[in-house]
């Protein structure tokens, strides 16, 4: 898996180079507060790259029978999660693995699934299309879809000045829609811009959440100072007691890095749009925000690879009081942007052409 990421890198590299982007350079918003955003030189975002990206996005001409598209698992104004099923239903109707991840804020991610399988988001886009259990779709059958389509052909010339369309070019316009979806309006977001005031029990909670002895959330979830949310790293955060990994149905991490240490490991999500996304964890056990932190309070379990972040594991959690715990909540739901599960510049396309 991790040689079809390398060569994945490889390709994108060598074709980028073949093409112009000779489009409008796409204008993000003023985010103050965030760290700088990585950019891809290899897939620079523009105007017209971003428009074919949403098209392909909410098209399902990229499965196998033309009814599943990647909008269907990621719906807007659920965050681009798919609360609230727990598992989303894949091209047979099957369940999937795991529980879907939101999209948002993904230019500043250094890996993509919840073990880690891709290096970037051009890479990220190939799984789900080919994956016989989401999409499954062969590209050079997505390939010749698309070349039959005058529509098609005249945005891939728009956004990269050729009328042959590749999957590395998919991939690409796919990535650079993906990049645009910045969620940075929320109250917490107001508050730090000085627009607002945080409620009582919700700078409570805030201060419960960075507080090392209470909610200790802090080495995992900055948002202290960082706005993101997350460290965009692996933890075994005690979701299960299980000793011996090697019998472990899903392996997280370990099943990508081949190491025992990584068993059990998943990605850390951001904090943000917690109102939207529900249910949570990789296998979306946790139904409410209020199961979540009721384990973290009282039901983490220890294993031979538990984060030895988890300081409070041998007690089962940070044993906060009901108030505590309704404090946490409180601030956390400041986190959810409800302008971007509204905003149009990220929905459909095709309903735009309806009309």
């Amino acid at each position: 898996m991790r040689r079809v990421g390398w060569l994945a890198g490889v390709v994108v590299l060598a074709t980028s180079l073949c093409y112009k982007y000779s489009g409008i350079p796409y204008t993000f918003p003023d985010l103050k507060f965030f760290p700088a955003m990585p950019k891809s030189a290899m897939n620079p975002v523009t105007v017209e790259g971003v428009e074919l990206g949403k098209y392909l996005f909410y098209d399902p001409v990229l499965s196998l029978d033309s009814t599943m598209s990647c909008a269907s698992c990621h719906k807007q104004r659920s965050a681009f999660s798919d609360s609230p099923n727990r598992l989303s239903p894949g091209m047979s109707g099957a369940p999937l693995k795991r529980n879907t991840l939101p999209l948002f804020n993904l230019a500043w991610n250094t890996t993509f699934f919840w073990d880690g399988r891709a290096k970037s988001l051009e890479e990220q886009v190939f799984y789900p299309v080919r994956a016989h259990d989401e999409m499954n779709l062969q590209w050079r059958i997505a390939e010749g879809r698309l070349e039959k389509s005058p529509f098609y052909k005249s945005l891939f010339v728009k956004a990269f000045g050729t009328r042959k369309i590749d999957s590395i070019l998919i991939s690409n316009a796919v990535a650079q829609f993906m990049r645009t979806l910045i969620s940075y309006q929320s109250k917490y977001d107001q508050v730090l811009a000085g627009k607002t005031h945080f409620a009582k029990d919700e700078y409570e909670g805030f201060v419960l959440v960075n507080d090392q002895t209470k909610g200790d959330c802090i080495h995992c979830h900055l948002t202290d100072g960082n706005v993101l949310g997350t460290t965009f790293g692996f933890s075994n955060n005690g979701l299960d007691s299980v000793s011996d990994f090697e019998a472990y149905l899903d392996r997280g991490l370990g099943a990508v890095t081949g190491k025992k240490s990584d068993n059990g490991k998943f990605r850390i999500p951001s904090l943000r749009n917690l109102a939207f996304t529900a249910p949570y964890m990789h296998d979306g056990r946790f139904a409410k925000l209020e199961d979540v932190v009721e384990f973290y309070s009282s039901g983490v379990r220890s294993s031979v690879t538990i984060d030895p972040k988890m300081e409070y594991a041998h007690q089962r959690g940070t044993k906060l009081t009901a108030e505590e715990k309704r404090k946490v909540i409180a601030f956390l739901l400041t986190l959810s942007d409800s302008s971007f599960v509204a905003n149009m510049e990220f929905s459909n396309p095709f309903s735009k052409r309806r009309r």
